[in-house]
């Protein structure tokens, strides 16, 4: 009978089939409701910004017409007034709108930030076995900012150009219609680049997205262990592997640039060419008297909005197929459940809790080694008070015991029990929280001594992390640190030796005063 336990469901993050699609970007709408007003007030900003671009072009054909047919100067100063106040309110619209959407975009992909790192930090194990931690840096940092950029910046811009592309297309029609005519012939030789050109885009995106988080896994990987590459001399293979995927992440990265610059050049060309035939006729029309000059300058602006519309929208369906790839990515990871979770009705540990454990006939497969077993049908009794030795060679399975007793996996077959209750009955938080491990690789953070220490139980004063570290036999080698307890330790506690790491970790353990201590060959280098 299994309790609280949910396997992950799907392939693991990057297995799963691309898809093609810009719906991928609709699971991060939640992220955007908490800030709808904003987003109101930059949809208004962006509607009188789209406006009054639309209305410079009335404007125009009414300095051409009047302001300078008129022989008035002014009829051409009150017209130049005019103007000038429409490029000022189009200014303030600008100004508003683009505050807004990029205060959206920088809050979201924050948001987006934590809610992804919230999640990671909450799975189980066996996720960790097969998973990077570099291609997990890359989604929270590389992937983010993708998004951040489209919501910050590129559904603003794809938003504006479409509000313009359809109001300067009604006043094209107003204007012109038979001109109309001529740039609506265009319209189809446009889209259909921008449909098939854009879903290689996204597929070429993917990959290259792919590529860099593996180039920085690989970083990530080698730059942890450098003291052992330099060690045994391998700092030029390490420089040539790191060579290699950086070079295939620019191949790839290569692809997609390649598509985005075909994409945007071609529709410059077939929009740009059709502005050119429309002044060529329009300028027949002028002279032959069907069309007034100002009609035609206002028809030209309002074909060059349009032009220039399509070719930003052009290059912003790049830029969504794009995050749709980095969204895809976030969505799949989030969608991961954790393969150690709470029971739905948790049982309560004994309160005071008195550090029984137990295991009966366990036997365990790790999720990577499912053919092998780490313990085969193991039992095991601790009592209350009791020191209990695990001796064995290495793969015995000693650290295997200590893994079950935490939860971090759940047996195969049997039970492991705390204070008499089995532990997939209960919270694994509140499991946790009863016990204390000291690794076999101990983890110091790059935080000070005291931070290192009071990490066990942050609520502890001054005076319990001293008494922590004279009880490890720490406080010597501490109180000689260069600002004691203060002291910055260094990433991965590098300005410490092997022996004074172990000895900040099991101070971390007393520290934290628990009903079960569990120490995994936390003494060898001492």
């Amino acid at each position: 009978m299994s309790f609280g336990s949910s396997r992950r469901r799907g392939p693991p993050p990057g297995d799963r089939p691309a898809s093609r699609r810009i719906t991928s970007l609709r699971p991060l709408l939640r992220f955007l409701v908490p800030y709808r007003l904003r987003m109101a007030g930059a949809g208004v900003a962006l509607v009188i910004a789209a406006a009054t671009v639309l209305g410079l072009g009335s404007g125009l054909q009414r300095l051409v017409d009047h302001g300078f047919a008129s022989g008035s100067e002014a009829v051409l100063d009150q017209a130049l007034i005019v103007l000038f106040a429409v490029v000022a309110l189009l200014a303030g619209a600008t100004y508003a709108r683009f505050y807004l959407v990029t205060w959206i975009g920088e809050r979201v992909v924050a948001d987006l930030r934590r809610a992804v790192y919230d999640h990671i930090i909450g799975l189980d194990a066996g996720f960790f076995e097969t998973t990077k931690t570099g291609e997990l840096l890359s989604r929270i940092t590389t992937d983010t900012a993708v998004i951040q950029s489209v919501i910050g910046a590129t559904v603003s811009i794809a938003l504006r150009n479409l509000l313009l592309l359809s109001g300067g297309l009604a006043m094209l029609l107003i204007t012109s219609p038979k001109l109309t005519g001529l740039v609506l012939l265009v319209v189809p030789l446009v889209v259909l680049p921008i449909v098939l050109i854009g879903r290689r885009v996204r597929v070429l995106s993917r990959a290259a997205q792919d590529r860099v988080a593996e180039t920085g896994g690989m970083a990530e990987e080698t730059l942890n262990a450098v003291r052992t590459v330099q060690a045994f001399a391998h700092e030029a293979i390490e420089r040539g592997r790191f060579a290699a995927r950086a070079e295939a992440a620019f191949a790839a990265a290569l692809g997609y640039i390649r598509a985005r610059a075909w994409l945007t050049a071609l529709v410059i060309v077939v929009v740009f060419g059709a502005v050119d035939v429309v002044l060529w006729v329009g300028g027949h029309d002028v002279l032959a008297g069907r069309v007034s000059a100002g009609e035609l300058s206002a028809f030209v602006f309002y074909a060059i909005v349009v032009a220039g519309s399509f070719g930003a929208i052009s290059e912003v369906f790049g830029d969504l197929q794009r995050a749709a790839g980095a969204a895809e990515r976030l969505t799949e990871l989030l969608a991961v459940r954790p393969g150690i979770a709470a029971p739905a009705a948790p049982r309560p540990l004994p309160e005071p809790a008195r550090g029984a454990a137990s295991l009966e006939r366990v036997t365990f497969h790790y999720p990577t080694r499912p053919g092998t077993s780490a313990l085969a049908d193991l039992s095991l009794q601790v009592a209350p008070g009791e020191t209990v030795a695990l001796v064995g060679p290495s793969g015995a399975g000693k650290t295997t015991v200590f893994q079950l007793l935490l939860r971090f996996y759940d047996p195969t077959a049997g039970a492991v029990r705390f204070d008499g209750i089995d532990v997939r009955e209960c919270e694994p938080t509140a499991l946790r929280r009863r016990i204390a491990l000291v690794p076999q690789e101990p983890v110091v953070f790059a935080a000070s001594a005291a931070d290192n220490i009071r990490y066990g139980r942050p609520g502890a004063s001054d005076t319990e992390v001293r008494a922590a570290a004279a009880a490890a036999a720490a406080l010597e080698f501490i109180t000689a640190l260069p600002q004691g307890f203060d002291t910055p330790l260094g990433e991965r506690g590098v300005r410490l030796s092997g022996g004074q790491r172990q000895r900040i970790a099991i101070a971390r353990a007393i520290l934290r005063d628990p009903a079960l201590l569990l120490l995994d060959e936390a003494t060898s280098a001492l």
